[in-house]
């Protein structure tokens, strides 16, 4: 039985970092994940180890120690299963990654900002902002990393904690019709990309799977919220994302029922 547990959302990001490094050791099964409802109030029991906050995933020790925050606990995996190691242990390699891994808030906030957006005559200046965001990172990469397609050598602490956004960013290429340009700018960031997409450690969630559940953040509603004339949230557990049909794509037209979203038993 697993000594340690987390608390969850399957198709949060910040849950998937964890299961990506636990999978690179090779010790995915030592770590009991719980599901949690994200469309229901937070139990009692929960909101107890908490302490008052919701952010998921959160972590129990032997003995109901609580850790929180994803990198925070990130750290503390990478810390309790040494070997094999994903953070670098060269001290200038383990800075570069912690410049790269800075760049994440910035970069995972302007995504969500253009997915949330309900505005189409910001839609362009939204555009324009993800994409020089991906040219800082594609700059940086050139800088540190110009032979790719890694930060270093292998799949590593920055990959993992990068490859969960770049897998919801999934949801601004069917909502916005947005992808990456060809040519030199965004080339080397591309590559990267790629290439953390087809991790074989990286494969938690699908395409399909975050364009469906991900529905209410198109249409500007967070965290299992409830939207105006409906009734359930698509983030609910059930019926099963695989069993709905694919949402209509037209975010800044109207909502969709929770009969089209398949939401209805």
């Amino acid at each position: 039985m697993p000594d340690l547990t987390v608390y969850h959302i399957p198709v949060c990001p910040f849950c998937q970092r964890l299961e990506i490094l636990l999978a690179l050791k090779g010790v995915r099964d030592q770590v009991d994940f719980q599901v949690v409802d994200i469309t229901k109030p937070r139990p009692d029991w929960l909101q107890q180890k908490m302490r008052g906050t919701t952010a998921l995933p959160v972590m129990e020790l032997p003995g109901g120690r609580i850790v929180k925050e994803s990198l925070v606990i990130l750290q503390y995996l990478e810390d309790v299963y040494p070997d094999p190691p994903v953070a670098a242990r060269d001290p200038y390699r383990r800075a570069v990654e912690g410049m790269l891994v800075k760049m994440e808030s910035e970069f995972v906030m302007q995504g969500y900002a253009f997915l949330l957006n309900q505005d189409p005559a910001r839609q362009a200046a939204m555009r324009d902002a993800m994409l020089a965001m991906y040219a800082k990172l594609n700059e940086f990469l050139l800088q540190h990393s110009p032979a790719g397609p890694w930060l270093f050598d292998a799949y590593g602490w920055a990959e993992t904690v990068f490859t969960p956004f770049f897998m919801r960013f999934w949801f601004l290429e069917y909502y916005e019709d947005f992808d990456l340009p060809p040519g030199p700018a965004y080339a080397r960031v591309r590559e990267w990309r790629e290439a953390c997409l087809a991790h074989p450690a990286a494969q938690q969630v699908t395409k399909e799977q975050i364009v469906k559940l991900y529905y209410d953040y198109a249409r500007g509603t967070k965290n299992g919220a409830m939207l105006p004339g409906r009734t359930r949230s698509s983030f609910a557990l059930a019926p099963d994302w695989r069993e709905r049909p694919w949402p209509p794509k037209d975010k800044y037209v109207r909502t969709a029922s929770d009969e089209e979203l398949g939401l209805l038993a």
